[in-house]
């Protein structure tokens, strides 16, 4: 199924489309912003807190799990930055050493860490300074580099919808391979200019053998930017190309992939859509993709998808009074603040815990008995790095079983609280124009009964185990391995997700939900 081939869908595609959209959360940002400023500084009365916290959260990983990366198509710190551009073009290239997930998976840490440290959803005004601070970092760097430098390396935001898009049931995709092995233009990686333009030089086309597949199309034969093409950032473009630097028909997945649509508006031929596909298949798949590689040769984005799961884990469980209690205990036990304590439970859930059961997973891995590939797997595995090559490889299975945790924590909070929205704009209302314009606050509205939506966090759980499962197998099988070579991995799986649910059963704090009455 392609969905741009339907009509609500097909609009998405159209520029005045996306910038409608990103006007409207501008607009949204704008009062979020002036609400946690100057509003009141009770977190369940302000939308700061409310939206950012408790809506925004939620329909980000509704939407990403629904269908894609939206929330990155109508980014607003993207509109603001394509205007400042007009006025301040970006003159550098991201810097090579840099050109990876590291710094961006550590802000990610970092922000998991300084939501629970200083209580962030409780904040309305630092809120808004974060939200602020956000725009000017996002301006900041793609105003000083080209292309899309800070969703692509920079934005912990835009790590997390990479990752989590990865299971999203679509993915941009070529339609017909034939159409991209005729093509001589490339211009949904470099830009579609207008015909005619001086030093307009088209390379030449893939020529691929009739009946190639995609993963075998050659990666140097993708015109490097600038050469025989005009500057990417010439007037002379009338439909910009990729900026992540995805060649469509090289393109695997979603990860990388902001859902901007700049690909399909700039192909001529129209011959990319927003089609189905398996969730979680790209993350077994071995072959090397557009702006990637191998997934395998990979140990940042590895290491991003362990944060991505585990930091879920972490990020449910942090909530829940036991884990308050436990900080009690440590500090009790002599550890000197509870900042300490929370550190502590930190390099545990994030650096130890996953380094000790995905070792003991690796080992397992080698040693295990799977027939006649047994003794040749054991030939190879004194080889220097293959211990961190299986290990990377399975990383990703972990990937659908974290998906399922944030959809269980984020939807618990939302639909808890699906109906707050109501009365904290209606008191939002009265704070900006000092009447009831809306109505009087219904502060009774509230949302599902928490006690209600167990049933509903574990069956998300369930489903991102069986997800993983899918992922671990397929990804033995493609490698041309024996299915029982997954078995210590789809162990580790399963481990997860029963702590998981135990973790999600604990008592969890209602943070920034609005109280009736």
């Amino acid at each position: 199924m392609d969905l741009l081939n339907r009509g609500p869908f097909r609009t998405l595609a159209r520029l005045q489309t996306r910038r409608a959209l990103q006007l409207c959360t501008l607009a949204i940002a704008i009062v979020i912003v002036a609400h946690g400023l100057a509003g009141p500084q009770t977190a369940p009365r302000n939308l700061a807190t409310v939206v950012t916290w408790v809506f925004y959260r939620g329909l980000l990983i509704v939407s990403l799990l629904a269908v894609g990366n939206l929330f990155c198509a109508v980014c607003p710190m993207m509109l603001m930055r394509d205007l400042a551009r007009r006025v301040v073009p970006p003159t550098h290239q991201w810097p090579r050493a840099l050109r990876n997930k590291w710094p961006a998976a550590t802000l990610l840490a970092a922000g998991l860490f300084a939501y629970e440290q200083f209580d962030l959803w409780s904040l309305p005004f630092v809120t808004a300074i974060i939200i602020i601070g956000y725009f000017l970092a996002a301006l900041t760097v793609d105003l000083a580099f080209k292309g899309a430098s800070f969703c692509r390396y920079v934005c912990p935001i835009g790590q997390f919808n990479f990752v989590a898009a990865t299971v999203a049931p679509f993915s941009l995709q070529v339609r017909s391979m034939d159409t991209c092995r005729s093509c001589r233009t490339v211009d949904c990686i470099k830009g579609r200019r207008d015909a005619g333009q001086p030093g307009d030089r088209r390379p030449e086309g893939l020529r691929l053998p009739v009946g190639a597949k995609a993963h075998e199309m050659s990666l140097h034969r993708i015109p490097s930017p600038g050469s025989r093409i005009p500057n990417p950032e010439s007037p002379a473009i009338v439909a910009r190309g990729c900026e992540l630097g995805l060649f469509l028909p090289l393109k695997v997945g979603n990860l990388d992939c902001t859902l901007c649509f700049d690909c399909v508006r700039a192909c001529p031929h129209d011959n990319i859509g927003l089609t189905s596909r398996l969730p979680g298949e790209e993350l077994a798949l071995p072959e090397r993709r557009s702006g990637i590689g191998r997934l395998g040769s990979r140990p940042d984005l590895a290491a991003l998808a362990v944060l991505f799961t585990f930091g879920g884990l972490l990020n449910a469980f942090a909530m829940s009074g036991t884990a308050a209690h436990l900080q009690h205990q440590a500090v009790a036990a002599g550890l000197p603040t509870e900042a300490t304590a929370l550190a502590a439970l930190f390099v545990l859930t994030l650096v130890i815990a996953p380094l000790t059961m995905m070792g003991i997973a690796t080992v397992a891995t080698r040693s295990t008995s799977v027939g006649p590939t047994t003794s040749a797997l054991r030939a190879t595995a004194v080889k220097k790095g293959l211990a961190l090559r299986v290990a990377a490889r399975y990383a990703y299975a972990l990937v659908p079983l974290g998906a399922g945790i944030w959809l269980a924590h984020y939807g618990f909070h939302l639909l808890a609280g699906v109906l707050t929205i109501v009365p904290v704009t209606q008191s939002a209302v009265i704070d900006f124009f000092g009447r009831p314009l809306a109505g009087e606050p219904l502060w009774q509205l509230t949302g599902v009964r928490s006690g209600l939506l167990f049933p509903f966090q574990v069956g998300c759980v369930l489903l991102g185990m069986l997800g993983s499962f899918g992922v671990a197998t397929l990804s033995t099988t493609r490698h041309g391995q024996n299915v029982a070579f997954a078995l210590p991995w789809n162990l580790l799986i399963a481990a997860l997700a029963i702590v998981a649910v135990w973790a999600l059963a604990q008592p969890m704090d209602m943070r920034g939900m609005v109280m009736p009455g």
